[in-house]
Order: C-alpha cells, then structure tokens, then sequence
C-alpha cells in the first residue's frame, strides 16, 4: 500500500495464520522484505494487531529495522485495509499506536486522521537542550524550540521542532527542489541534539496557505510523503508566523490537507491506495 508514494508492507496479524507473530523477529524481516532489490520493497513494515484499548492496534518498523511510534501516511493505508475488508463497520475507528490512540475517519473519498495536539516541549519531542549545538554544557531550557540555530555539516540551519507522537525538526530552505536533501537530512537526523533520531522535513511557503516540503526519514532515507512530518510542518510554519493554521502540504507524491484547529488537534487528510497482496514464507526470511 502507499500513501503519496510513502509505501508500506502491511502484514494482517488478525488472521489465524498470523497469531503466532507476536514473537517473530520483526526488525530483521523489515530489513529483509522492505529491501528494494532482494525484498518487496518498501519504506516501512506495518502489523495490523488487536487492541485491548481500541479497536485495532498498528506497530511500525524502518526499512532500517527500527521500530517507531507513529506513520501518518501508514495509519491511513491500515484504515483503508480495514475498512475495505469489513474489518469494521465504523465511520471512524480508534487505532492504538506507541504515540497513543489516532482516530482515522472515512471523508469524502479521502481518510482524514485526528492527529492529537502537537508536542513543543523539547524534553518530550524528544530534544537534548542540555547540550547546546557547539556541544558546550547549557541550561535546561522547556520553551518551544523555534528557529533555534543548529550546525550541521558545513552550514548552520534554523530549526523548529514538534513531536506528532515522534520527533520532527522543520528548516526553511531555500531552491527546495535542488536541495540536497540526501547529504543534511541525516547530518541533522542523527545530531547529538536528537537523542532518538528525528525526522526532518524541508519547506518552501509558497503562501500562508501552501507549503511545499522535502522529508528526510529517519530508518528510511528520503521518502516521497510523511505524513507526521507534513503536520509537523503545518505547526511550525505557523509558529513562525508563515502560514495560516489549514493549508496544503505539496509533496513529491501529491497533497496532503492539514488543518491545526481550534480544539489545538491536529487533523491530516489524504489519500491511501493498495496496489497488490500476496504471501510470503517468513521461513524464508528470518
């Protein structure tokens, strides 16, 4: 499946065949079946689990093996397996992920997702402000990080970090489409800044209603939608000052419609497309 491109290997554990998979060694089998060469091919593993809290439960891992608390374009892809199936009947579904329950609603053709509210505090993003950029001890500092200045490579950037469930730091750049997106999204992904890697998202504000943005992935290199990572942007345009608080999010697969309303939650609508199924020997795999 894939949402704008940002793709997924969704493995069904509801199914009897898939009970025992609890125990399976699931960093190893995305590293393998999430290979573009020797594998499926994917940006991320996704597991499709009952809840005890909530209706469905989604665990996610890397290409890389890593697993990670939140996929914004994922959750849509497994609300549309689960709808499409008859999986449920709602209209709107409670899915349980390490970021705390997302709720999916079917809307007009499109799956719009409450987000939950925004993350600021650098402790919880999570941003180590203990270490200031040079690497020189500093205080512990709780405001929001934005526009903060951090060196990276041969160039200094202006950041601004929000969590939606997992971390994100936003960069205004300039020429976006010639931006070398493969050499500074991991110089700033892994920073010492960043005690559990963070995505980074690229923007260019077209107008205080549009964004165009650029993601660097954490576990999975630059992808062509994040859907975490466009309300991450959303947020951090606005803090700034350089967006209004609904606006499209032009990315390298298409649009995604992101609205930071009045109740301070975040909502995401966009697409979710299955392209194949089949099966797989996990025999084979791991």
């Amino acid at each position: 499946m894939h949402g704008l491109g940002n793709d997924f290997i969704l493995i069904d554990c509801l199914r009897p065949e898939g009970g025992s998979m609890e125990s399976a060694d699931f960093p190893a089998l995305a590293q393998k079946l999430c290979h573009r060469r020797f594998g499926v091919g994917a940006d991320q593993l996704l597991l499709l689990y009952p809840s005890r809290v909530a209706d469905f439960r989604m665990g996610i891992f890397n290409a890389d093996g890593s697993e990670v608390e939140m996929c914004g374009n994922g959750i849509r892809c497994l609300a549309k397996y689960i709808w499409d199936r008859g999986l449920s009947e709602k209209r709107a579904i409670q899915v349980e992920t390490l970021a705390g329950i997302k709720r999916p609603e079917r809307v007009n053709g499109l799956i719009r997702v409450d987000m939950g509210e925004p993350i600021l505090e650098p402790e919880k993003i999570p941003v180590d402000m203990s270490q200031r950029p040079e690497g020189q001890p500093g205080a512990k500092n709780s405001k929001p990080i934005i526009d903060y200045p951090l060196q990276a490579g041969d160039r200094e950037f202006r950041i601004t970090c929000v969590s939606m469930g997992n971390p994100h730091a936003v960069i205004v750049a300039d020429n976006l489409s010639e931006f070398p997106v493969a050499y500074y999204g991991p110089a700033i992904g892994n920073h010492r800044l960043f005690p559990k890697r963070t995505n980074v998202e690229f923007i260019e504000v077209l107008n205080r209603s549009e964004i165009r943005m650029r993601v660097w992935e954490r576990g999975a290199g630059e992808t062509m939608a994040c859907g975490t990572g466009a309300c991450a942007a959303a947020v951090a345009a606005h803090l700034q000052g350089l967006s209004e608080r609904n606006l499209t999010i032009h990315l390298s697969g298409g649009d995604l419609f992101i609205d930071w309303a009045k109740d301070a939650h975040v909502y995401m609508t966009g697409p979710a497309v299955e392209v194949f199924t089949g099966t797989a020997d996990l025999d084979l795999w791991v």
